[in-house]
């Protein structure tokens, strides 16, 4: 039974379950200039904005979150998108939501869609039907809960089952500023995603520490496959990563 939770954990007030919404896409489609950005404005939030708007970016990929109901996702895309900690209360994800954001990687405007799933078993169903439309899945656990730790297995078992062959994956390690409450160290993290091929790291959606740095580079990993030619060395995130991080702000890009 999902509850209200805050970014660092949960609450106890139950939430109302809802149905789950079916899925349905509309594309605009036109010359540049005829208005499409403003029609989708106008839809979403009921007015004109006035002025001229950048042609809409040409480059763009489908990000998923997942993990556990309570890993802090949803704050995690928050501080992303945002650039800020929320530290009321939640009700935890039903079925999917998204946010978008544009990026810089190497000069080049990068468009993230990025969908929350629900963690909760009973939206399980729902979200496996977007699987296949991500480029990329960020894997969260909480690092004081080792059963979200212990389910990153699980995920990664629904994961090859569901998703494209060539998904990016990235395990992160959520909530790492709350370190006096760790259940999960820092190198079994690493030693899992070793096991499994995929770069990890340790992060914060209160403090920041490595949100954006995760995002940039699945951002940069996913656009040097869809520009860079065959005969050029392919792109190295796990190397990257490393490289940022020892920088002295990571979130620090040209």
């Amino acid at each position: 039974m999902p509850g209200a939770r805050s970014c660092s954990g949960w609450r106890t007030r139950p939430a109302a379950p809802r149905a789950a919404i079916s899925r349905l896409q509309t594309i605009l489609v036109g010359d540049s200039g005829v208005g499409k950005t403003s029609l989708l404005v106008q839809f979403d939030q009921g007015k004109f904005i006035p002025g001229s708007f950048s042609a809409t970016v040409g480059i763009g990929f489908t990000v998923m979150l997942l993990g556990d109901s309570g890993v802090g996702k949803t704050c995690f895309l928050l501080q992303f998108k945002d650039g800020a900690f929320l530290s009321g209360t939640f009700i935890a994800t039903v079925g999917i939501d998204f946010r978008n954001k544009v990026v810089a990687v190497d000069g080049v405007k990068v468009k993230l869609q990025i969908w929350d799933t629900a963690g909760q078993e009973r939206f399980r169903s729902v979200t496996h039907a977007y699987y296949r439309d991500a480029q990329a899945l960020l894997l969260l656990y909480d690092i004081t809960s080792k059963m979200s730790f212990d389910n990153i297995r699980a995920w990664l078992t629904e994961i090859h089952e569901y998703a494209q062959k060539n998904v990016v994956i990235m395990l992160l390690g959520n909530k790492a500023d709350v370190s006096s409450e760790r259940a999960v160290r820092t190198e079994d993290g690493a030693s899992l995603a070793r096991e499994y091929g995929v770069p990890f790291m340790e992060t914060s959606a209160k403090t920041g520490m490595n949100v954006e740095l995760a995002f940039l580079a699945i951002a940069k990993e996913l656009k040097q496959r869809a520009v860079q030619p065959l005969d050029e060395p392919h792109f190295q995130i796990h190397d990257y990563i490393e490289s940022q991080k020892k920088k002295t702000s990571c979130c620090a890009f040209s």
